[in-house]
């Protein structure tokens, strides 16, 4: 791992992600977790002031190691316990059926192996489990989603593996979720980059 991976990207990423709209989205819809749940992405920590008291625990994975280490030092304010895992969320280790929430924010962008990654999701929450997500990727307007794909390789290489065009509702719905609540459309900032997809869903 060179120093971009070490030491530049982490900061670009710990900035991006604490910017007031994308907070915002947090605020609005973490708050709604319940039970045990299981962070995908947890990356710094940002959702965990936003867990409620009816939370019993949380999960978090993710495989940046210069992240995480800030993820456990925000989780020691939290009411409940917190278990951090650096690993990417291909391979989730518990059994099935064992989260009641899954909360996945800005995550489904960046990891290498997306379907594995939902599928696990789908294998390790309860029949009446939520998932909550918000993420950023395909945008509807044809010439945006033209750029996305142009722009996808090199904004991978910069962007830790994130991915501009993936198609979040289509990913999600295929894995195995039903869709109950979603709203689409542009935050401020570059059009490439800031068109997002957030809601909840439960297991079909």
């Amino acid at each position: 791992m060179g120093f971009y991976a070490r030491r530049i990207l982490p900061r670009m990423i710990e900035a991006a992600c604490a910017q007031k709209p994308l907070m915002q989205l947090r605020q609005r819809y973490v708050p709604a977790a319940r039970g045990r749940v299981l962070e995908i992405g947890i990356g710094s920590g940002h959702n965990l002031a936003f867990y409620g008291p009816e939370v019993s625990s949380v999960t978090g994975i993710d495989p940046a190691a210069e992240l995480t280490r800030q993820a456990r030092e925000r989780a020691q304010t939290l009411h409940c316990p917190v278990h951090v895992i650096e690993q990417s969320g291909e391979s989730i280790p518990t059994e099935s059926g064992y989260f009641d929430t899954i909360v996945c924010t800005w995550t489904l962008c960046s990891i290498p192996n997306v379907y594995r990654a939902l599928a696990e999701m789908r294998r390790v929450i309860t029949p009446h489990g939520r998932l909550i997500f918000i993420e950023h990727g395909k945008a509807p307007d044809p010439r945006i989603a033209r750029w996305q794909q142009r722009i996808d390789p090199l904004w991978k290489q910069l962007a830790g593996g994130c991915h501009l065009s993936r198609p979040v509702e289509d990913l999600i719905e295929h894995a195995g979720f039903r869709i109950e609540q979603l709203e689409k459309g542009h935050i401020p900032g570059p059009r490439i980059a800031t068109f997002m997809y957030h809601g909840c869903a439960s297991p079909r």
